[in-house]
């Protein structure tokens, strides 16, 4: 039987909503790479330094969005990858290979997006895990349970294995990171803002791209994680059954947002210099704003959900779902628009966090403003469509048959 995507009518809407709402605190979290050399700083074992409003600005991010949004995303994930094969299933597709086929798309992506535009690229980390959670289909629920919860616990111990190394060694091993810091980073910044894009090009592949690919193995285990617990949502049909669940929604919330507050507060403690650890301050950071982050990923996920079982929650939060159904596309479109606004009109490093910040909003807007219009004609984003035909190896029709009307 030849393979077709799955009608626009079977989607589901706090599905959209959900991912458009996670593209959002993903942009706000990426704004401060894209505009100033943060992630070469963190390269090297430091922290950005920030004065005034930029400090508050950067204590609420790395509180409440840091790893808040990347982990919603990476639910969300592994809810569609049950969706996308239960429903092939359903129609006796080949399952593994449509979905191998699809995952194969997403490299492509994200490979050419991380060599060529941006360092922070997620699709190729998503799709290398993807194969991975192709063994766990036929599982049990409470074995992905288990593993979920397994690959955290896996994680964070390893997170925490360095409170054991000796302070002396700790410094010294700092030490030869930050070694001719200021001379590294201000090679990374000149190229960032004079060089051609054959130089540019050249110097990533030469200094970011080897640290993200070294650093696949530790990055995929937490993607690994959220995506089984994704698959476990859709597993027991969660989002399928909203009312049905409500109770057990109800009680992740509440454990997850005090999780999430603690750790949250423990972080901004520790940034704020309440609480001190001394060489082990950076280890600390990186273990609250992980845990933080999968706290407050599930507290965000129900909140969300519970918020749109009530029509006039829908009807407010429906257009962050025009952003989520061109998921793909939107979130291509910020990394180009981003490298073309500020390596193009040469603006890097000439702005401040706040106004970073607020340059999301306005972008995030047009992109709302965009997509809804985009899907009044069409079925999906151009990249969506890309990637269909990828899946399904065919031509996709993308255009409406009918005028498209939310109600």
């Amino acid at each position: 039987m030849k393979s077709s995507p799955i009608s626009i009518k079977e989607r589901i809407v706090t599905i959209d909503v959900i991912r458009g709402f996670a593209l959002f605190g993903i942009f706000l979290v990426n704004m401060p790479a894209f505009h100033s050399p943060d992630f070469k700083v963190q390269l090297n074992g430091m922290h950005m330094s920030y004065t005034g409003m930029d400090y508050w600005v950067d204590m609420f991010l790395q509180m409440f969005i840091q790893m808040k949004f990347f982990t919603i995303f990476s639910f969300l994930f592994g809810l569609g990858f049950y969706l996308f094969m239960s429903r092939a299933e359903q129609k006796k597709f080949r399952m593994n290979r449509l979905f191998s086929r699809r995952l194969l798309g997403l490299l492509i992506f994200g490979l050419l997006h991380l060599v060529f535009l941006w360092l922070g690229d997620i699709l190729h980390l998503y799709a290398i895990a993807g194969f991975i959670l192709l063994f766990f289909y036929k599982r049990k629920p409470k074995t992905i349970l288990i593993w979920a919860f397994s690959i955290l616990f896996v994680f964070h111990a390893l997170i925490s294995l360095s409170f054991l190394v000796p302070q002396e060694m700790l410094q010294e091993m700092e030490a030869g990171m930050q070694e001719n810091y200021d001379e590294k980073l201000a090679t990374y910044v000149s190229i960032y803002e004079q060089a051609s894009y054959q130089e540019w090009l050249s110097y990533r592949l030469e200094t970011e791209i080897p640290f993200i690919l070294m650093n696949l193995p530790f990055t995929l285990m937490p993607v690994l994680a959220l995506f089984l617990f994704g698959l476990y949502a859709g597993k027991i049909g969660i989002f399928e059954r909203i009312n049905e669940h409500q109770n057990l929604l109800k009680k992740v919330q509440l454990v997850s947002f005090l999780i999430g507050i603690l750790f949250a507060l423990l972080l901004g403690s520790t940034k704020a210099n309440l609480l001190t650890f001394g060489v082990y301050e950076g280890s600390a950071i990186q273990l609250f704003t992980s845990i933080s982050g999968i706290g407050l990923c599930f507290f965000y996920i129900t909140t969300l959900t519970l918020l749109l079982r009530k029509e006039v929650w829908i009807k407010r939060l429906r257009p962050l779902g025009y952003v989520g159904q061109m998921a793909l596309t939107n979130y291509l479109l910020q990394t180009i628009i981003c490298v073309i606004l500020f390596l193009g009109f040469n603006l890097y490093g000439q702005m401040s966090l706040t106004m970073g910040t607020l340059l999301c909003f306005v972008i995030y807007g047009l992109q709302l403003f965009i997509s809804y219009k985009w899907l009044q004609v069409y079925q999906f984003g151009p990249f969506e469509w890309l990637w269909r035909m990828m899946t399904y190896g065919s031509i996709q029709p993308i255009k409406r048959s009918v005028q498209y009307i939310d109600k």
